[in-house]
């Protein structure tokens, strides 16, 4: 807790009637400037995707339970795609797979995510009228939609959408003759990936800057809530990394439309030599992968941010190593753009290299092991409040867990080389990627939706959600472990053909059925979402007993968040149950003067540079006054 710089940063708090807007309902819910209402409309985008994306799942997932199901009654969805023997077209199934895949990393966990937390709560927590630029931050949010449109319209035409994998390896993507899916629908892929791409470039500078510059007076960056931080490094990453993504999907589409050959070397298609020579397909998978990793932290830290802030407040305790916890992540930060051949031990890489990252991604263990021993750590002794927000929390820090230490496993490249490519690594991200942010998602709708939205969720249906949700993922994903270690593969349409596979038909089965549980139980979230909006208890203004700015807004803020002054942060953000004070949570607006009988010997020393503070606020106030 550094004593914060008394540096004006409040440049942006001018008197409160320069803010009020007047909007009408397209200036005020569609193309909106307001911070929050962007953040909401992400949110629901998100949501939606989600429901397309489970969906899919659920279609590719009977097929793997059940084989040899009749699928016609799906006909009047799918039309074509099932076959004249009621099966599922084995080209769709790899469509199936492949929307899945960039629905969920891109538009659910990229965009739900941090589309929807970094915009509602950096403005919020860090004591700003809005972003610092709210143009930027529409146009980031129309740029997101307008992907979304056109990923959702690929969904429809006739040759099917991408059919390629989420990562989309040429030379399967880049040969439209290859399969239907390398046809429109990957055309539609990249254009949709294009415009996504500027969305986040576009959210995260504004992030960036609004960090950096809007901070109110004494909101120092050792005093940002950990959510702040980890939005903020995020919004890092992606700048470094997006662009990189941006680059690959250009060279594939010079590929694929103009005669070029990047990715394209000595193909032969129907016993004919294709003209493209000189190529690599291998140079696409660092391209992608130099993003693909970093990726994995785009969507990881924000979960793991909100993750602090809920556990934190819901232990009644001071966060357990903020400086750790920032180190940790910024350990992360760096580390997560030097590892990503470690998705490339089977490519032909050399061994040395391959060394190298094997060294490397072990490294990175080390900060998130930190991160989880502080989450125990303020967990531990606690006075702990089980609201569906710290359910779902304490699950992320448990699939965190989990998937960790399996992916020690595959970072070994000794080991890799055998379970790459089968359900051992289906099992690994999904746990350690997926569940874990989507937990943190969720954990963040609960705890915040009494600021969002002025009401609070039904926790007793938040209960039922999170216990339904936290079994059936690790039924699901569990049993993959153990066919991944016997050698099944991924992305196989049918498997039933071969001896060594056959004998999981009923693990598969298992998986499936406890899939589509799971599925079934986010409709509770839905229901719960959706009726607490506008038929949920009425919040209070601090619901949660929370000491970070945003609960010091009125319930339902307007557009510049604080009527009049922007408040001044004294203190840190996590002062829970400080021994001698009269509360168990100080706010981070109150000064130490106000908390003799609580303050620490240093906290002491601050007492008489927040008076000299007050006295210089008072002289301006008094000459602004006498200018009036």
């Amino acid at each position: 807790m550094a004593t914060a710089s008394v540096a004006n940063h409040d440049v942006h708090a001018h008197d409160h009637h320069d803010h009020e807007h007047h909007d009408n309902f397209i200036t005020k819910y569609i193309f909106t400037q307001d911070h929050k209402m962007i953040g909401k409309q992400f949110l629901i985008t998100g949501i939606f995707w989600a429901i397309i994306g489970g969906f899919l799942s659920i279609l590719f997932r009977l097929q793997l339970g059940f084989p040899d199901m009749n699928l016609e009654f799906l006909r009047p969805l799918l039309g074509g795609w099932i076959t004249e023997s009621g099966q599922l077209d084995q080209t769709f199934y790899l469509a199936l797979v492949t929307m899945h895949g960039t629905i969920m990393v891109f538009f659910v966990l990229t965009a739900g995510l941090s589309g929807t937390f970094s915009n509602y709560l950096i403005p919020l927590q860090i004591g700003a009228r809005d972003m610092a630029s709210g143009f930027m931050n529409m146009l980031s949010y129309w740029f997101f939609f307008l992907s979304s449109v056109i990923m959702f319209i690929s969904l429809f035409i006739k040759t099917g959408p991408a059919g390629g994998g989420w990562v989309v390896y040429p030379p399967l993507s880049a040969l439209e003759q290859a399969i239907p899916g390398s046809g429109l629908g990957m055309t539609l892929w990249l254009v949709a990936m294009t415009f996504f791409i500027a969305s986040s470039l576009l959210g995260g500078i504004n992030y960036i800057t609004t960090v950096i510059n809007l901070r109110t007076k004494g909101m120092s960056f050792s005093r940002l809530p950990l959510t702040i931080w980890a939005f903020f490094l995020t919004a890092v990453i992606g700048l470094l990394s997006f662009p990189v993504l941006f680059a690959a999907a250009l060279l594939l589409v010079f590929d694929r439309s103009f005669g070029t050959s990047f990715y394209l070397s000595d193909i032969y298609i129907g016993g004919e030599a294709l003209p493209n020579t000189g190529g690599s397909p291998v140079l696409y998978q660092h391209l992608f992968w130099f993003l693909g990793h970093p990726e994995v932290y785009i969507v990881l830290l924000p979960a793991l941010g909100i993750t602090s802030e809920v556990i934190a407040t819901n232990s009644r305790k001071p966060i357990f190593g903020y400086k750790a916890m920032i180190i940790s992540m910024l350990g992360i930060t760096i580390l997560s753009f030097i590892v990503w051949a470690h998705h490339m031990f089977v490519s032909g890489m050399n061994p040395f290299l391959g060394s190298i990252f094997m060294f490397l991604t072990l490294i990175i263990a080390v900060p998130s092991a930190v991160k989880v021993f502080n989450y125990l750590t303020t967990l531990w002794r606690g006075n702990l409040i089980f609201t569906p927000a710290m359910l779902f929390s304490i699950g992320l820090v448990s699939f965190f867990i989990s998937g960790g230490l399996t992916g020690i496993f595959l970072g070994n490249s000794a080991i890799d080389i055998q379970l790459h490519d089968t359900y051992f690594v289906v099992a690994h991200f999904h746990l350690v990627m997926g569940s874990a942010s989507f937990f943190g998602l969720l954990a963040g709708v609960y705890h915040w939706f009494p600021k969002m939205f002025g009401r609070m969720m039904d926790a007793r249906l938040g209960y039922v959600h999170f216990w339904l949700t936290f079994v059936g993922v690790y039924m699901v994903f569990f049993p993959m472990h153990y066919i991944g270690i016997a050698g099944f593969p991924r992305r196989y349409y049918s498997w039933t053909n071969f001896e060594f596979s056959n004998m999981y038909t009923d693990l598969n089965m298992f998986v499936s059925v406890a899939a589509i549980i799971t599925f079934a139980a986010q409709f509770i979230f839905l229901f719960n979402f959706f009726n607490s909006m506008y038929r949920g208890r009425k919040a209070t203004q601090n619901p949660w007993r929370s000491t970070t700015l945003e609960w010091t807004t009125p319930i339902n803020p307007g557009h510049g968040n604080w009527p009049g002054e922007i408040p001044t942060v004294y203190r840190w953000p996590y002062d829970y149950s400080k021994p001698g004070a009269d509360e168990d949570f100080i706010p981070q607006t109150v000064p130490y003067s106000q908390t003799p009988e609580s303050n620490l010997p240093h906290e002491q020393e601050l007492v008489k540079l927040e008076q000299e503070i007050m006295k210089e606020e008072s002289e301006v106030l008094v000459a602004n006054e006498n200018k009036h």
